[in-house]
Formats: C-alpha cells, structure tokens, sequence
C-alpha cells in the first residue's frame, strides 16, 4: 500500500473514531471547494467545523422522528386547512408551535368530532418537537391501553410503562376512536398510571379525543381513576374544542361530485 493510500486509510479511521461522519464521507469534495475557491486556513477549518455541526443536528432530528412513531405521511401544520375550521383560532396553534408549552410543562387537549382535525394538529406538533431535537413518542389509546395491558399478563408493566413516562412529549392520539379500546378501558388505573406519572415528572401531553368531557367515567368504566386522570390532565393543559364539520367528509363529498355520483 502506497504512504497516500496508508495516509489516507489513517485520516478515515481517525475520522470514524472522533464521529466525524460528514468529513469522512465529503473529505475530497471539501478540499477540492478549498482549493478552487483559494480561502484561508481560518475559513477552512470553520467550514469544517460547522458542516460536520450541521450534518450532526440533521442525523439527530432523523433519528427523533424516526423515534417518535409518528404516522407516514408526516403531517405537516403549513398543509391545515384553517378557513375549514373558522372556530379554531389560528393564532393559538401557531403560538403552540413556537413549543413553548414543552418548555413550561404544559399539556394540549384537543377535543371534538372526528374528522375536524385533532390529529393532524397534534401530529404536526410533534414532528415540529422531533425538529427541535424534543424526544417524541406517538401512540394511540388503543395500541398504549393495549400493550400495557399485555405488560400486566407478561410482567413486564414498568418497562412499558417508562416508555410512555421518558418522553419529553407523549401524544396519545383518538380516545373513542377504536372500538378496540373497549376491551382494555375497563382497566383505566393504566392509563392513569401513564397520567399520573408524567403529571408528577412534568412532562408535557397532547391528548386528543372525541369523548366529552362528561362522558369520560362512562366510557372508561372507572369513575374514581377517570376523575384522577381528569385533573391532572386539566391542571397543567391547554383545553382546544374543535366542534366543525368534519375535512375528511368534505372531501370525500369533493371526489363524489368530481365524478358525478
């Protein structure tokens, strides 16, 4: 082996060893820009610095979303439809999506009819959390009542239970919206349990569901943990009814009309 190829298989591992991912892989591109554009040493080595800093946050905020368990396609809070919902204020969404109640332990409850939106929002705010570099985890009820409920038969529920509680933002997505729930919700002290203990390490929530407020103990079969998962939700939460039509009515109305039906 030739002293560049012996120099140059040196510089790649010295590179793998200290992570730095871009210039190992960009190395012959940066110094041929370096070289056409005649800059000096001082500039070099800040452009070094700051691409490899930048690739850094890039691969950080892919492997929070990738995390997160947020649904494909990504919902995005540019593509929301706010003309379809003029009772929803506007400028309230886009103050939350500056993050804020993250940084002050606060909670989002979304409450409404299906199809008006909820989960877009929240799915938005928690792909703007990811690009912040928050830990993000999305679940809905179902699949969360449902795996801690797995978690009491094959005891392992604390381990479940902390993969709800580490997050820096958990969303739990649709309560009332799969009939699957029913078979769990029996055993509300589980969700209360994930409540309760994000509540006590102030971690933030976004709650959407389109069970009433008044219709949670009937629907969670547990009044005493029903209202135990009520004020600690309210306590700390930003409370946003969406009560207009349904978007994904409209445009299922649209597309019969397009063609004639």
């Amino acid at each position: 082996m030739s002293n560049h190829k012996k120099e140059e298989s040196l510089f790649i591992e010295n590179c793998r060893y200290l992570g730095l991912k871009y210039l190992q892989s960009e190395y012959h591109e940066i110094i041929k820009r370096a070289n056409e554009s005649n800059i000096g040493f001082t500039t070099f080595i800040q452009q070094i610095i700051q691409n490899e800093a930048s690739y850094k946050v890039e691969r950080s905020i892919g492997y929070r979303i990738q995390e997160s368990k947020l649904p494909k396609p990504y919902k995005m809070l540019a593509d929301f439809d706010f003309a379809f919902q003029p009772g929803l204020k506007k400028k309230l969404i886009m103050d939350l999506a500056t993050l804020d109640f993250i940084r002050q332990n606060q909670s989002l409850l979304l409450i409404g009819p299906p199809g008006t939106g909820k989960s877009h929002l929240a799915r938005s705010l928690g792909l703007l959390s990811c690009q912040q570099r928050h830990k993000v985890l999305y679940t809905t009820c179902a699949d969360m009542l449902s795996d801690l409920n797995q978690g009491v038969y094959e005891k392992t529920l604390l381990n479940r239970l902390h993969r709800y509680v580490s997050p820096d933002l958990l969303i739990i997505d649709e309560m009332g919206h799969d009939r699957l729930e029913l078979e769990v919700t029996k055993e509300a002290h589980l969700l209360f349990k994930v409540i309760d203990q994000r509540y006590n390490h102030n971690k933030s929530l976004i709650f959407t569901t389109n069970v009433e407020e008044s219709d949670w103990a009937e629907y969670l079969g547990d009044p005493i943990s029903t209202q135990a998962i009520l004020d600690r939700i309210f306590h700390h939460s930003i409370k946003i009814q969406i009560n207009g039509p349904s978007y994904r009515k409209h445009e299922g109305g649209k597309l019969q009309k397009r063609y004639g039906m």
